[in-house]
């Protein structure tokens, strides 16, 4: 059996998500800063659909930075 050395919950996906005071989600307003833990990265929402994006976009500069430490790294 080989373990995977991946971890399941890596750090560079790790955030923080602050509503704002103002935000009333259960009448679906939604408003808030997203953070990532690793990077320092912020986003401003205003709506779930923002909020998603914001992910999304993190995750994709995340998988971008990932691969030009690892090109840089294989030199």
């Amino acid at each position: 059996m080989t373990l995977d050395p991946r971890l399941p919950y890596p750090s560079a996906r790790s955030y923080v998500l602050k509503l704002h005071r103002d935000a009333l989600p259960e009448h679906g307003k939604l408003s808030g800063r997203l953070e990532n833990m690793t990077s320092g990265r912020h986003y401003d929402f205003n709506s779930g659909e923002q909020l998603l994006t914001c992910l999304l976009a993190d995750l994709m500069l995340n998988r971008a930075d990932t691969s030009v430490r690892n090109t840089n790294r294989d030199r």
